[in-house]
């Protein structure tokens, strides 16, 4: 399985994602710039946490224009795995890849710690590896991860399971339903806000996030039906 991490103008988790599957995973990982207008090769494709073009008009507005989403929507269109973390999630929702939006935190200020998490849904690519319900830590670290969609949107989201991670104890920016990453209605489209890169070893203080990636190679190479 080869895997490509989308490097834009002001990623900054891009050496995260490459680090958690290449190094402590093994996996064969490359970068690939936003400049490039392929991604034949490549059998899942990461959208890194950042502030790609500063955040400029709204995040990920920018990055949504650029080269290489249309090969991206295409992998997605496939049945491939497409996965952002924050950033990386809003520019799913920017590029209509997953449904909703990221707005500013109720708080109106940027939130850095570790949050507790539920897996609402292990029947995705993503998440095999958890347990239902089971509860995680993972950091987060943003300024716009409030998710936001309208009731339709939302009793969709529930009906057809595509919630798959939703806070815990407490919400810490706002997010109807204490939404924290969702799924495509195929299932191969994950985003979430959380960082599960930034928690693969012992060292970083929870090995919580490890078990995303390794679902995700365990499950990738399956491409999901309509």
């Amino acid at each position: 399985m080869r895997i490509a991490v989308i490097v834009f103008p002001g990623s900054n988790c891009d050496v995260d994602l490459y680090e958690a599957l290449g190094t402590v995973c093994g996996a064969n990982v490359a970068y690939v710039s936003h400049h490039e207008h392929s991604l034949a090769g490549f059998d899942a494709v990461m959208l890194p946490g950042g502030f790609s073009y500063g955040d400029y008009l709204r995040a990920g507005a920018i990055a949504r224009f650029t080269n290489i989403m249309p090969a991206i929507i295409k992998m997605a269109e496939e049945g491939k795995p497409v996965f952002g973390t924050c950033n990386g999630f809003q520019i799913l929702t920017e590029a209509g890849l997953l449904p909703g939006a990221l707005k500013r935190n109720d708080s109106q200020r940027f939130t850095c710690k570790t949050v507790p998490l539920e897996v609402v849904n292990n029947q995705t690519l993503f998440t095999s590896q958890y347990r239902e319900h089971e509860r995680i830590n993972l950091p987060i670290a943003h300024a716009d991860g409030s998710f936001y969609a309208d009731q339709e949107t939302l009793d969709c989201l529930e009906d057809n399971h595509q919630v798959v991670f939703r806070y815990a104890e407490e919400n810490p920016n706002g997010s109807l339903q204490n939404i924290a990453g969702i799924t495509n209605k195929r299932g191969n489209v994950l985003g979430m806000m959380p960082h599960p890169e930034r928690a693969v070893e012992t060292i970083l203080g929870s090995t919580d996030g490890l078990r995303l990636f390794k679902s995700l190679l365990a499950n990738g190479s399956v491409k999901v039906g309509e």
